[in-house]
């Protein structure tokens, strides 16, 4: 079984994918999605308590970590990394595959810098890439809504980054004396009548045209084909209210950890078998 976690500002997901055929133990194999969790990340915490946390998960699943043959982490939270890396080697005996810098992922990266670019939207491209081709837009709901941009060639262009809807919420809250804290939910109309219902409806409706007027600004460059993908733990409830968002893919950046596990671990078994085949300095290239 292959073990993702893409670990964000708010909240770590992790994923576990088992192959379709329950004898495989090889890259090409993890194929099916059979457990998947979402928890708070706390860079407070030590090795030894991410560690029980994880195998309470999969004792819960009934799934043995002994079972996991490899690990990949897409992380926006540096402090955390050699935490998790030894929770990976001490718990689960694997060294995990961190998603930076120099790994390959098929996909040329067109910005300025390519090291700039987060992890997450890097592999939340190549994913969307991979299921539903390009022009493509995915469109990320976590602390930061982020916008990815990928071409028709499958080249990640670009995008755009805005404050989450529940760093809005937050900021809303803590800078007012008297509006109370509310839930972030669709309301069944625009015009509130109460406190509540009009924070509610200004929340989602206000969101909703900030995704909209970016997403229509967007594909007035990209090109009106591109399909544009939601995903992001606010994906179903936003998703669902968008003019322009097509797809609800609540676990694309799963997917994107594995298929970016995969061609890694088919690079590194290519380079066993082929030692002359290796280069002799890690490549570091625009195309990853």
């Amino acid at each position: 079984m292959l073990l993702v976690l893409d670990v964000g500002n708010t909240n770590t997901v992790l994923g576990v994918f088992a192959s379709a055929n329950s004898d495989s133990v090889a890259p090409a194999g993890y194929d099916r999605l059979v457990a998947n969790w979402r928890v708070t990340t706390r860079a407070t915490q030590t090795v030894d308590e991410y560690g029980v946390l994880f195998r309470n998960l999969f004792s819960m699943e009934r799934l043995e970590a002994r079972e996991i043959h490899g690990i990949v982490v897409s992380s926006v939270v540096p402090p955390l990394d050699s935490t998790l890396r030894r929770v990976c080697e001490r718990y689960f005996n694997q060294k995990p595959l961190f998603i930076e810098p120099g790994i390959k992922t098929g996909m040329p990266v067109l910005y300025d810098n390519p090291a700039e670019v987060g992890a997450d939207r890097i592999v939340n491209a190549v994913a969307a890439f991979d299921k539903y081709g390009g022009p493509s837009i995915v469109v990320d709901f976590g602390t930061a809504t982020t916008f990815d941009c990928v071409t028709a060639k499958g080249e990640y262009q670009g995008g755009v980054i805005c404050p989450g809807i529940g760093v809005s919420a937050d900021a809303l809250f803590s800078r007012t004396a008297r509006l109370q804290r509310v839930d972030i939910r669709k309301p069944p109309r625009v015009i509130g009548t109460t406190t509540v219902g009009s924070l509610e409806s200004g929340l989602y409706y206000g969101y909703i045209g900030l995704v909209d007027g970016v997403l229509a600004r967007l594909l007035a460059e990209l090109g009106s084909a591109a399909r544009v993908i939601a995903t992001g733990g606010l994906a179903p409830l936003m998703g669902t209210g968008s003019e322009y968002i097509q797809e609800v893919d609540e676990f694309l950046t799963l997917e994107g950890l594995r298929i970016l596990w995969e061609r890694n671990s088919s690079s590194k078994a290519a380079n066993s078998a082929n030692p002359r085949s290796r280069p002799g300095k890690a490549a570091r290239s625009r195309g990853g």
